[in-house]
């Protein structure tokens, strides 16, 4: 198995209006082919998006003594880098 390197972690409370807006960034840059920028604080990495790449959606439940079930839903996508270099990038902030 594979060792992991976390490159990039944000996690922060988000209104739906909020999410919504950075779902359809990031759907907006892998449609147009483009260069992505994830920037936060002295943090920042460049993602060039593949043609093709694996989807992942998973959902949890996950029982917390204090709050009862919380539960998760991710979507992750997953490829192999270094199959070209592109120009263009964008920042989401």
């Amino acid at each position: 198995m594979g060792r992991e390197k976390i490159l990039f972690k944000s996690e922060e409370k988000k209104s739906s209006v909020e999410v919504v807006a950075v779902l359809r960034s990031v759907a907006d840059k892998i449609e147009q082919g483009s260069s992505m920028t994830l920037r936060q604080g002295k943090d920042k990495i460049v993602l060039d998006f593949p043609k093709n790449m694996t989807l992942e959606i998973k959902v949890e439940d996950e029982e917390k003594k204090r709050k009862g079930t919380k539960r998760t839903f991710e979507i992750e996508l997953e490829w192999y880098p270094g199959s070209g270099h592109k120009e263009s990038s964008v920042t989401i902030e």
